[in-house]
């Protein structure tokens, strides 16, 4: 039987395009892990994508995961099927219109078929504490990036 991860991301961004951050946490049973990361000239929607990503990308194996988010991009794009839509008309939202952040919807697909996985949509800046936890760490990530330290 697969383990039972839980999952909690957010991403942050300085300016939209401008410094991001994301963070992660990781659950298992009792055991918590933390991860952030950023990037200096970004999106907020890169940044909640790779927020996903790197945490997907930490399981060691298959897993059932609950994903939870306050992306509603991330959540809709999966759960409303746009992103196999784009990805069937060779990442294009319409004739002349590029799927934007098609690299990334790229990597995320097929971590999405290597574990079971649930998104949960919350509302960011409501006080779900993990929520509140990984917004903290996109936050940290932008200031490190900011010094050079990212």
């Amino acid at each position: 039987m697969a383990k039972q991860i839980e999952i909690f991301t957010d991403g942050a961004c300085s300016g939209n395009p401008g410094a991001g951050g994301w963070g992660a946490i990781l659950r298992f049973g009792s055991h918590e892990k933390e991860l952030s990361g950023g990037e200096a000239q970004t999106t907020n929607n890169r940044m909640e994508l790779t927020g996903v990503i790197q945490a997907l990308l930490a399981l060691k194996e298959p897993c059932q995961v609950i994903l939870t988010t306050d992306s509603k991009y991330v959540v809709d794009s999966i759960t409303k099927g746009w992103v196999y839509g784009w990805q069937k008309k060779g990442w294009m939202r319409t004739p002349s219109e590029p799927a934007k952040n098609a690299d990334l919807w790229k990597t995320l697909l097929p971590l999405l078929k290597q574990h079971q996985v649930e998104f949960r949509w919350v509302r960011g800046h409501a006080g779900h504490p993990e929520n509140e936890r990984c917004d903290r760490l996109a936050v940290e990530a932008i200031s490190k990036v900011r010094a050079g330290l990212l």
